[in-house]
């Protein structure tokens, strides 16, 4: 078996090991922004391809104590690393240290690099390394004085579906949206409606969930190329994905945005997505949003006061839509946002309040279950 770790943004961690559980692999281990599990090699095609949550996933090759540059060394060249690099292959390495004894990544990259240099000289009886092969991204994360190195199968992160090459400004993250949507529940007889929608991400991804399109199934990985994972490996996770897509859902998403240029976009990334049968783009101010005597739930990132707006902007328009969402009957409401004082604004206390991260920005996302 292989350890692996799939990593996460902050407060999806719970959202990914449901994922990993219903792929059927064994977690091991959780922590912030982290889930380690165990799976045979297809995992590694499975796991890419299929989690909506994840940033990356990486081979797991070893852990150990490393307070001194010496002890990181010696853990280092005591892995096998020719399991998986060969003669010719390029293994740059980055990393993390966070709350240990070793904090200068920089000095912790040039260690790591020569032990394993060292490793896989000694092993193939060559001194020179050429490095012009298949790149293995090695990754060490350093917690608490407890080194884990890693190597990365993904490749770009698994945020990036494909289905978006253009994005409207501030654009929020296609895991977070992922999150957002199965936070709210999306059901085939309710309608999810965003309308801030800007590239229109939200929408897309609560309609990939539903239809149980796979993330991932649509681009390619780093580890395609490692010979510890064979194209029929590939192959086998893609046609189970494809497998499972739902042909007949009722499920529809309505996206929309004052600004035109946010509609194209977004319609033509649910095209690019496979989804348009099911998320309706169009030109719409907020404000003016109506149920049309349908159950729905709004789930949403409006602009705010940092990189779309001024911060008096942004909270005009937060006590704007806590009147205008007040129409909507009992109709579910969830904002993302990194306000603080947007419950104030609003005019309401939300039911609940969770706190998420887009990239490496805090930000509170804000759930009212029953809208008055």
């Amino acid at each position: 078996m292989i350890q692996y770790t799939a990593t996460c943004l902050f407060g999806l961690e719970a959202l990914l090991g449901a994922e990993i559980d219903a792929l059927g692999y064994k977690r091991i281990s959780t922590i912030d922004g982290r889930v380690t599990f165990e799976g045979d090699a297809l995992a590694a095609a499975r796991a890419n391809i299929g989690l909506r949550y994840a940033e990356r996933v990486y081979i797991n090759l070893g852990s150990f104590e490393a307070s001194s540059f010496t002890e990181l060394f010696d853990g280092t060249r005591a892995i096998p690393w020719e399991e998986y690099i060969g003669t010719r292959d390029a293994f740059p390495v980055k990393g993390h240290a966070i709350k240990s004894t070793l904090f200068s990544v920089p000095d912790c990259q040039k260690i790591i690099k020569k032990a394993i240099a060292d490793r896989l000289g000694q092993k193939y009886g060559i001194k020179t390394l050429p490095e012009t092969g298949i790149k293995y991204q090695v990754e060490f994360f350093i917690l608490k004085d407890t080194a884990s190195l890693m190597i990365d199968t993904s490749g770009v992160p698994l945020h990036k579906r494909g289905y978006r090459p253009e994005t409207v400004a501030a654009p929020l993250r296609e895991t977070l949206a992922a999150a957002l949507a199965a936070f709210s529940r999306p059901r085939e007889d309710v309608i999810l409606r965003d309308p801030f929608c800007g590239s229109g991400t939200i929408a897309i991804e609560g309609a990939m969930q539903m239809l149980r399109i796979a993330p991932g199934v649509g681009r390619s990985f780093a580890a395609e190329a490692f010979d510890a994972f064979p194209r029929e490996l590939w192959d086998t996770a893609r046609e189970e994905a494809r497998d499972m897509v739902v042909r007949d859902s009722a499920f529809m998403a309505l996206a929309s945005d004052i600004d035109p240029e946010c509609v194209r976009i977004a319609t033509e990334s649910a095209a690019r997505a496979g989804v348009s049968d099911h998320v309706k783009v169009f030109e719409a101010n907020a404000l003016d949003i109506a149920t049309g005597d349908r159950r729905g739930t709004i789930v949403t990132n409006p602009p705010y006061g940092e990189r779309l707006m001024r911060p008096e902007e942004a909270e005009q328009l937060y006590r704007d839509i806590g009147r205008a969402f007040s129409r909507l009957g009992r109709w579910q409401i969830y904002v993302l946002t990194p306000c603080e004082t947007f419950e104030r604004l609003y005019g309401r206390r939300a039911d609940k309040v969770r706190k998420l991260y887009n990239g490496m920005i805090p930000c509170l996302f804000y759930q009212y279950f029953k809208n008055k």
